[in-house]
């Protein structure tokens, strides 16, 4: 971990995250691709002509921030962040499990959520506008999808998708409202980013940082939060919706950055990368990239730390964490 690899030596650590990807990445496309699964009722108007549920009769509107643009900021804006950190940390195998952790946090979000969209989805609040319903094509015949269905339910005013009108790839699209994508791929990259942001600042950490850190950390959340509260103006998602994708987005970024590093919120660890091929044993001897981070505060980093101080290098060169604060009565849990 001291030391870059070459090409070959990565690749036999990595190959097989790399076809990981790849097969999830067609399952994800193959999935969005196809038509929802089930088959859903909805109402349309009450006898007098009066709309049954007015929040799903939304104009359809242009999308504030598309789906591509959401991924793309997701994915390049904690890329650049983690590559900028790299100014102090030089460290390949930082950049490496940074990145990795990313990928594996936005490709298992957006399989995870295409797959809900696929079997649960749900109505957008702009559906009846894109389904343009018309109720005389309503057919119970057998054979026909949704058969049984059509004039149904409580004073027969349920239908299925048969009715619509629209254009198909709208309809398919109006019918899969749950959980966000935007919110899902939003979350999973910049709380991502978030996590890793405050590991290398050392936010959250043994002692008091300059505010500035915090707003820094807080800068991502506030991304995602924009991204998929926008989806609530623009009408293409119920609020659930952005919940569901936020919590989504959110444990899938918890679950990857915790496979790359040493730790989430255990300040002593929480920036270290893990080793592929040898546990980390949480102890400070022997402990390989101690110094791949940030902050150069109250002991932390290289710069802070002086070969010839009280708590001297080991015999690998790595220095043991200093104290903070002074004074004869220190508790030993106050020791890092």
């Amino acid at each position: 971990m001291a030391r870059r690899p070459t090409f070959g030596q990565w690749l036999k650590y990595t190959w097989l995250d790399i076809l990981t990807m790849v097969c999830m990445g067609a399952l994800g496309l193959g999935i969005y691709e196809a038509h929802p699964a089930p088959t859903r009722s909805f109402p349309v108007t009450f006898s007098d002509g009066e709309v049954v549920y007015p929040e799903f009769a939304y104009p359809l509107r242009k999308e504030i921030i598309p789906i591509w643009l959401a991924a793309f900021l997701a994915a390049i804006v904690p890329i650049v962040a983690i590559l900028v950190m790299q100014i102090r940390v030089r460290s390949f195998w930082d950049v490496n499990n940074g990145i990795i952790g990313l990928l594996y946090s936005l490709i298992t979000a957006a399989v995870f959520q295409v797959f809900l969209k696929w079997l649960i989805g749900g109505l957008r609040p702009h559906f009846l506008d894109v389904c343009k319903p018309d109720v005389s094509l309503a057919s119970n015949d057998a054979g026909v999808v949704g058969a049984g269905y059509n004039a149904a339910g409580f004073n027969q005013i349920y239908y299925t998708r048969q009715i619509c009108t629209g254009n198909i790839d709208d309809i398919d699209d109006s019918l899969e409202s749950f959980p966000s994508g935007h919110t899902t791929a939003a979350f999973a990259g910049f709380v991502y980013l978030y996590l890793y942001l405050n590991a290398k600042l050392k936010v959250f950490a043994n002692y008091h940082p300059s505010m500035w850190k915090m707003i820094i950390i807080y800068i991502p959340i506030l991304g995602a939060t924009l991204i998929g509260g926008a989806l609530t103006i623009d009408e293409f998602h119920n609020w659930y919706d952005v919940f569901a994708g936020a919590v989504i987005g959110t444990a899938m970024a918890f679950s990857a950055y915790r496979m790359c590093y040493a730790a989430i919120w255990d300040w002593r660890w929480n920036h270290i990368p893990l080793n592929r091929g040898q546990a980390f044993l949480y102890t400070y001897d022997g402990v390989e990239l101690m110094d791949a981070l940030w902050t150069r505060k109250a002991g932390w980093g290289a710069g802070a730390m002086a070969s010839n101080d009280q708590h001297a290098t080991n015999s690998r060169g790595m220095f043991s964490r200093k104290p903070v604060g002074s004074g004869p009565h220190r508790r030993s849990e106050d020791m890092v």
